[in-house]
């Protein structure tokens, strides 16, 4: 049910943004009176699950869920129709309109994608705010869980002040700016520390997998989720919920310290501080050989620790008029972000190549409980992306057939149809490649 749930929400995600991007290019194609042949979301590779003509267009879906396409006559595309390309150019043809209306109708789609992806941006944050654990809110710093926090150089009790220089305002912002940073700073003990990013770092972080946790977290209390049947302390007065605030007297703000506090006591007999709800009680328990209780941790929610006084939460809600600037920053920081990562990736010595993935990798980034907030962050997000990819100049991508214009539009000398059809080809064999490798990287960490 979980998978069903993931992948109903990625196939309308992906339809919505094909069909938009699609009509980038149609609408504009329409209006310089370009013949549009078909419009089809997803591929149609020798049949069709459904087709219709209206006038001279024939609209459809393919059983090929790689994407969509819109097919202009008189165009060297994905449809490879060079038999009409060496007829006569007629009047209502691609090739026969200037080059500034063809740059229109290529960077059609491209310039739908942005726009959707700001105006999503927009009406989330009219609608539904913020609500966020500010970073400085974390007076006593993180939790550093495992081996990737302590190879990036951080141990626990650090404030993180700023990342390759930037102050971050929201702690749930702080690992994707690691993985885009180069530097970091923080406070130690009273004392400022500046630190490099390992430039493996993005390739330890991917190799730990995608269940792993976050190597960085909120320090939060010692809460109880339950006793475990064959512990020491199976018997005893310790119950769901209750908060351990001290050992022996030794006061524990969070779980974290427990941990040394227990392990000098091991197989002792101990008094437990509790608060359990507005009550606090001694509780005698016994420490194993092994250093522990025999407890199972709780999960603690964010607007949990904030009813226990540990953190403030930060909110904002904006007017419509407020939500247009604060839609288009985050959908830029967006961009820039995702493009710092491309950047990443492009660099072998980071390892970012091993985190690309294909289907499975989007698929899995969607809620298993449907959320519409969640649905049109992620939504807006794979809309920018959609645009940015689109805009790269490979032959056979949008930015491919953009740059050829643009260098007939300062040249005023038009590439060959011959030419356009080879560059065509190479462009579709590089993103079949690039396909195969993202995807098999989800296969290959399936399998891992």
């Amino acid at each position: 049910m979980e998978i069903l749930i993931k992948a109903s929400q990625f196939i309308l995600s992906l339809s919505l943004l094909i069909v938009l991007h699609e009509l980038g290019h149609f609408i504009p194609a329409k209006l310089f009176k370009t013949r549009v042949e078909k419009f089809y979301l997803f591929f149609d590779y020798k049949f069709s699950l459904f087709k219709k003509k209206v006038g001279e267009t024939v609209y459809g879906i393919g059983w090929i869920p790689l994407g969509g396409y819109v097919k202009i006559a008189g165009m060297i595309d994905e449809s490879m129709d060079t038999e009409q390309m060496q007829k006569p150019a007629q009047p209502w043809e691609f090739r026969s309109k200037p080059a500034w209306q063809r740059l229109i109708i290529m960077l059609g789609g491209v310039i739908v994608n942005f726009i959707l992806g700001i105006l999503i941006y927009i009406c989330l944050m009219w609608a539904y705010g913020e609500k966020y654990l500010p970073n400085e809110s974390l007076k006593d710093g993180v939790w550093v869980q495992d081996q990737l926090g302590k190879d990036l150089g951080l141990e626990t009790g650090d404030k993180i002040l700023t990342i390759d220089g930037q102050k971050i305002e929201k702690f749930r912002e702080l690992p994707l700016e690691f993985i885009n940073g180069t530097s970091y700073t923080v406070e130690r003990n009273g004392t400022v520390l500046e630190k490099e990013i390992p430039t493996d770092f993005i390739s330890k972080l991917v190799d730990r997998g995608k269940d792993a946790g976050a190597f960085i977290t909120p320090r939060y209390p010692f809460v109880i989720a339950g006793v475990q049947k064959d512990s020491l302390n199976a018997d005893s007065n310790i119950l769901p919920k209750d908060i351990i605030t001290a050992v022996n007297g030794q006061n524990i703000t969070y779980f974290d310290q427990a941990k040394p506090i227990l392990h000098s006591l091991k197989g002792q007999e101990v008094a437990l501080s509790i608060r359990r709800g507005k009550e606090n009680l001694t509780v005698p328990a016994k420490v194993s050989n092994y250093g522990n209780l025999g407890v199972a941790l709780g999960a603690v929610s964010l607007v949990d620790l904030e009813k226990l006084g540990y953190y403030n939460l930060a909110e904002r809600t904006y007017s419509f008029g407020e939500a247009i600037p604060a839609g288009t920053q985050k959908a830029w920081t967006t961009l820039t972000n995702y493009i710092k990562q491309m950047k990443k990736i492009l660099n072998p010595s980071t390892g970012a190549y091993k985190g690309l993935g294909g289907f499975i990798s989007i698929g899995s980034i969607f809620p298993s409980e449907f959320s519409w907030e969640t649905f049109w962050n992620i939504t807006a997000f794979l809309s920018i992306m959609l645009g940015f990819m689109n805009l790269l100049p490979i032959p056979a991508l949008d930015g491919g057939h953009v740059v050829f214009t643009l260098w007939e539009m300062i040249t005023g000398k038009k590439p060959g149809d011959k030419f356009l059809e080879y560059a065509q080809i190479t462009g579709f064999i590089l993103l079949i490649a690039l396909l195969l490798f993202a995807n098999g990287n989800d296969i290959f960490r399936l399998f891992k």
